[in-house]
């Protein structure tokens, strides 16, 4: 029973720990106050538009952004986006 209880809390706490790694898109009710613009991510070949989030997320997350905005996105059979990210 001990066993168990220390893999859900290791559970937990290892999906708390990557939670806190991740990019997210910023919203108009997201404080700015302490970040600047840092540059832009751009992306092709996404499949739709929760993939082509997905993608620019990855990218920001590499360059070391806290947050991103989505500036553009079209395509029709592969979407393709850019995205101001944000330190």
């Amino acid at each position: 029973m001990k066993k168990y209880l220390t893999l859900i809390i290791a559970g937990a706490l290892a999906g708390a720990s990557f939670s806190a790694w991740s990019v997210q898109p910023l919203t108009d009710s997201t404080d700015t106050s302490q970040l600047r613009a840092a540059g832009t991510v751009s992306v092709s070949r996404a499949s739709n538009l929760d993939d082509l989030q997905d993608k620019l997320a990855e990218k920001a997350r590499q360059e070391g952004a806290k947050g991103f905005v989505v500036n553009a996105a079209g395509g029709d059979n592969h979407m393709y986006g850019t995205a101001t990210i944000y330190k």
